[in-house]
């Protein structure tokens, strides 16, 4: 198994789905495999070939009252990483309408919409929480960090429409179940019910949850789990830690709401 080292930065993007169907899960998450990575992917997300439109790479964003030209000198956006899809670079573009370089959750929201869905405020402002630059105090996210949200959200929607077997388009608790365990993350019921009652909005016996609450369901266990190993170096599945640490952890992923 690959180790990591407690200098590793921490990254909230979503690892790619192991290739094979035989899922390896430590006590109660494993460091990943060598061919794995989880630190956030910079690479576009290819153009889905299924039959989804959910995940793929938007061809007609709508203009909004401006004349775009794509082959225009980006030298406000020189910031995204090399590689980056101009349909990505668009996306961004198109929301930033002051033309300052960074985008807030309301816009973030509308660029997302293009290719994924309309995303809940909620788990907009996680989104922002875990890409935003730490050093900027501002819920604001640059070129850079759209394009790694850009790549998470086309992980977790792979991991999504893998697990999603009835193509009903919303996850339930044992298709949730199946899908962290394949991630590593072994919860326990317990734990596993409290996620699930999460998302219960009292009109249905039976949860499911649609992509928007299976990436920030799964976001919120691997972000938490991500801050546990960095004091559970050797994955024992116990650390010890003092109570501001342990608020420093929890706290965060509370307020995004």
């Amino acid at each position: 198994m690959a180790s990591h080292s407690s200098r590793q930065p921490y990254s909230p993007s979503a690892p790619p789905v192991p290739d094979s169907d035989q899922y390896r899960v430590g006590h109660p998450y494993h460091p990943p495999p060598n061919h794995l990575s989880y630190a956030p992917i910079t690479q576009p997300h290819p153009q889905s070939t299924t039959t989804s439109t959910l995940g793929s790479i938007p061809t007609h964003p709508p203009s909004h009252g401006y004349e775009y030209n794509p082959y225009q000198q980006l030298n406000n956006y020189s910031l995204f990483p090399p590689g980056t899809h101009p349909d990505v670079i668009r996306s961004f573009r198109m929301v930033d309408r002051n033309q300052n370089g960074y985008i807030e959750e309301k816009e973030l929201q509308e660029a997302l919409a293009w290719n994924y869905q309309k995303f809940s405020l909620r788990t907009l402002r996680l989104l922002i929480f875990l890409f935003r630059n730490p050093n900027d105090p501002s819920c604001r996210i640059g070129p850079k960090e759209f394009a790694e949200v850009w790549s998470c959200l086309g992980h977790w929607r792979a991991v999504f429409e893998r697990f999603d077997r009835d193509r009903s388009g919303k996850i339930d608790a044992m298709e949730l179940k199946d899908a962290l365990y394949s991630l590593g993350y072994a919860l326990p019921p317990s734990v596993l019910q409290v996620l699930i009652s999460r998302y219960n909005n009292g009109n249905a016996q039976r949860v499911e949850l649609n992509f928007d609450s299976f990436a920030e369901c799964g976001m919120i266990v691997k972000g938490l789990t991500e801050k546990f190993k960095e004091k559970d170096q050797r994955y024992t599945g116990s650390a010890t830690l003092t109570y501001d640490t342990f608020m420093t952890m929890i706290i965060p992923f509370l307020v995004s709401e």
